[in-house]
């Protein structure tokens, strides 16, 4: 895409040469912008629609900038609010390419009928926040509060294509009509002038929405006089009209955009020229010069064949460079999706049957993919998905109301109804006054570049200085006793740091100075991560709106009362029920369970991709290191040797390594005798034990333990506490393969929730397999994504 927008400004500067150096200024401002500052947007993939209290919100964060995916932002946070604009909780959450995952768990006791949730990354706070993600979450209640009864103020906004009404112009206006909540409300009306005279009548085509044609008379006023959908009448007046100008009109054609400049008869010199200039995604893709001195229309054309599809601006300056009038259009080439199969070779709908579902691929790019798989009932079709939400609500102000639609089809009608959504939302991406001033935007938040730091300050030590020799230790340990050390060097202002760290929750972090011995006895060391901490510009702000319980799916609301109801009920049975000879009958664990419990701990522990025991293979005989051992038995896992030191490969990037969880080299493995190896275990990526997120995966090699029991490290040394990223938890997808076990009544909603689904040139198929609950009857899977040239997927299927 990038490549894409430098070949077409070239053709841009070879074909209007003729344009004043002036204007130069601006295309390297846009260039400057569109190379540096370019923002960022957002989209949430929640497992369902609507959620119980106690149920944990299940999210994967795609993040753009432009066309691409975004490389500006190593973190992501989500906060979360209830109706009154209460923060309940600040997530912060790793990024791999370019995603995100996370989740909350709903407080059992929550009495509020919705949650509120705000998504960005730093970068994102510098510009209007109006382009952070926003939105509304139903939580059911059994007892619901009656909604209280809310009166509609219908309001009646009008906007002139191109931004004025200029005497004697024929113009296009729009109109939307909303209830105070930002919903849309029908009416019909009629346009008057200052004389009473009728002019014209008008209604909403859809979705609040019309537009009509006028010829505004020079210092006539019009009103609108207009009834409701409730019965309610009131008037409201038409925008100002100037007397004099100039305005644009547009019309968005398969493979061209025609714009229509139009000024007044008699004009001010600097409205004889004209300056057409369209940009897309920050970038230029169109200008030119409008030489209106002889006359006063002009008619030009912008190709779009080849543009990217999304929101194109236009927008038309004066002489001086000063913008008169502006206009958005969507563009739409067909060429922003890709197509995922989907595929249920084994379809099961009885009480804790199985279900295979394929997901292939088809295209040798990579992918990154999330997928849900939840009870009908609970997760209706979107009004918002990932298509909608990157190319149209991430790149225009205001509320959409059902913005999905506008991608259900290339019929006239829809294409109609997207064009007056572009005639009734307003657009800044960046003041013009700016841009013509070579003027750059002011930036308070650094890009996100890295994951958590761990940066350290010693204060209180004026008198001591710190050699260059001077070093730090500092042994991490988790609160489940994982641990990792680093020894730091400690600058002469007594400061350290340690970039690209991955951890959750909250470390204890224990430190012991090398050197000079004063520093422990007269400074004070402050840690910190590096990560946002809590915006409360934002939390101030943040409300759910109070009408959402009215306007929700009561079907939807009834499915998810049903399911709480169910459970409520069999929790009481099992309070009250005495039950007789119950045997409980567990499967016994595998021996590398055994080996995993004993060996892996924090994030390195549980399943992996592929897991050896060491100690019991009889291949190990015949291996002359761990690497020659691992060739041929992980797909994908390419490892060849120059001079004998390996090189590892896997899916495009170099897997980490590790030694006991600590980091290490190939040269250090490789020195590893076999019998000094106890267990391996191969992640696939991402593996966010890693540093930098384990975009390669990563391989963990643990040496054999003793019997000896190891003293716990860091004891008597001074510590502080450092808060990582949120911590996350597992989805939890039971195994009914094992008819021995003895489970308890199954009513999840969500069946099967994966947050990264990976594909690319060697893995084109990915197969998963759950197990439906005890009521079901019919599910619905959502699979979305993007790959590698910022191409957007969107799968519905449902199971019946």
């Amino acid at each position: 895409m990038k490549h894409f927008f430098l070949s077409f400004c070239c053709f841009l500067f070879l074909s209007f040469q003729s344009i004043p150096l002036f204007s130069q200024k601006i295309d390297s401002t846009l260039s400057v912008y569109s190379d540096n500052f370019q923002q960022e947007k957002v989209h949430l993939h929640f497992d369902k629609s609507v959620y119980n209290k106690g149920e944990t919100i299940w999210f994967k964060a795609y993040v753009m900038a432009g066309s691409d995916l975004s490389d500006y932002s190593k973190n992501f946070y989500v906060d979360w609010f209830d109706p009154a604009g209460k923060l309940l909780k600040h997530s912060m959450v790793p990024m791999f390419e370019s995603s995100a995952k996370g989740q909350f768990l709903i407080p059992a006791n929550y009495t509020g009928q919705s949650l509120h949730v705000r998504a960005y990354t730093k970068w994102m706070l510098n510009f209007d926040s109006a382009f952070l993600f926003n939105k509304d979450i139903l939580v059911s209640q059994l007892n619901p509060v009656k909604a209280p009864v809310v009166d509609p103020i219908t309001m009646l906004q009008f906007f002139p294509e191109g931004g004025d009404l200029i005497a004697d112009i024929d113009a296009r206006l729009a109109f939307k009509a909303a209830n105070q909540f930002g919903k849309p409300v029908r009416l019909m009306g009629a346009i008057k002038d200052s004389k009473g005279s009728f002019i014209d009548s008008f209604a909403t085509e859809h979705d609040g929405m019309g537009s009509l044609s006028i010829h505004p008379q020079a210092n006539e006023i019009y009103t609108a006089s207009w009834k409701d959908e409730f019965g309610f009448t009131n008037s409201t007046t038409l925008p100002t009209i100037k007397g004099t100008g100039a305005n644009l009109q547009v019309q968005s054609l398969a493979s061209k955009t025609l714009v229509l400049i139009k000024r007044s008869n008699t004009v001010e010199d600097n409205l004889q020229t004209l300056f057409l200039v369209a940009t897309i995604n920050q970038h230029m893709v169109y200008r030119a010069r409008i030489n209106l001195a002889t006359k006063t229309t002009s008619l030009a054309e912008i190709p779009t064949t080849v543009l990217p599809t999304g929101v194109m601006q236009i927008t038309l300056f004066n002489a001086n460079w000063l913008p008169i009038a502006e206009r958005v259009v969507f563009v739409n080439n067909h060429q922003h999706t890709f197509n995922p199969e989907v595929e249920l070779p084994i379809k099961g709908l009885e009480k804790r049957a199985r279900n295979v579902v394929e997901i292939n691929v088809p295209d040798s790019i990579f992918s990154n993919l999330s997928i849900a798989i939840t009870d009908a009932g609970l997760s209706g079709s979107e009004d918002n998905t990932i298509i909608s939400q990157l190319l149209l609500c991430g790149e225009i102000k205001g509320y959409i109301h059902n913005p999905a639609y506008y991608f259900s089809s290339d019929a006239d009608s829809v294409l109609q109804h997207l064009d007056l959504v572009m005639l009734t939302h307003g657009w800044r991406r960046y003041r013009w006054d700016d841009i013509v001033k070579g003027k750059l935007p002011t930036i308070k938040y650094n890009r996100d570049a890295d994951f958590i730091q761990i940066k350290g300050k010693i204060y209180g030590i004026n008198n001591i200085r710190i050699t260059p020799d001077q070093k730090v230790i500092l042994i991490m340990q988790g609160k489940d006793s994982s641990k990792q050390s680093l020894l730091l060097p400690i600058k002469p202002d007594g400061s350290f740091v340690q970039n690209g760290l991955v951890f959750f929750d909250t470390l204890k972090v224990y430190y012991q100075y090398l050197g000079d011995k004063r520093l422990a006895d007269q400074g004070e060391v402050v840690f910190q991560n590096g990560l946002l901490a809590l915006n409360r510009e934002l939390v101030d702000r943040s409300t759910a709106s109070p009408y959402l319980w009215a306007l929700a799916d009561s079907a939807q609301l009834a499915k998810s009362r049903f399911f709480a109801a169910e459970q409520a009920r069999l929790e009481k049975l099992s309070k009250t029920t005495t039950l007789a000879d119950v045997v409980v009958r567990t499967r016994a664990k595998r021996p590398i369970d055994l080996l995993d419990e004993k060996y892996a701990s924090g994030l390195f522990s549980g399943d992996a991709g592929y897991q050896f025991d060491i100690l019991n293979d009889p291949r190990t005989l015949g291996s002359m290191d761990i690497f020659h051992y691992l060739q041929g038995t992980v797909a994908g896992l390419q490892i060849n040797f120059s001079n004998g030191t390996p090189t590892l490969t896997w899916r495009g990037g170099s897997p980490e390594l590790f030694l006991d969880e600590v980091r290490t080299e190939p040269d250090m493995l490789n020195t590893l005798s076999m019998s000094d190896i106890a267990y391996v275990k191969v992640f696939r990526p991402p593996f966010f034990g890693a540093m930098g997120g384990g975009g390669g995966g990563a391989i963990a090699v643990y040496s054999r333990k003793g019997g000896d029991v190891k003293s716990t490290p860091g004891k008597g040394l001074g510590f502080k506490f450092l808060e990582g990223y949120t911590a996350y938890k597992q989805f939890y997808s039971p195994d009914y393969s094992q008819p021995t076990g003895n489970f308890s009544p199954d009513l999840r909603t969500t069946l099967y929730w994966n947050p990264y689904i990976l594909t690319d040139a060697s893995t084109h198929k990915v197969k998963i397999e759950f197990y439906n609950n005890d009521i079901s009857k019919k599910l619905r899977i959502v699979l979305e994504g993007m790959n590698a040239d910022g191409k957007l997927a969107r799968v519905e299927k449902e199971i019946q």
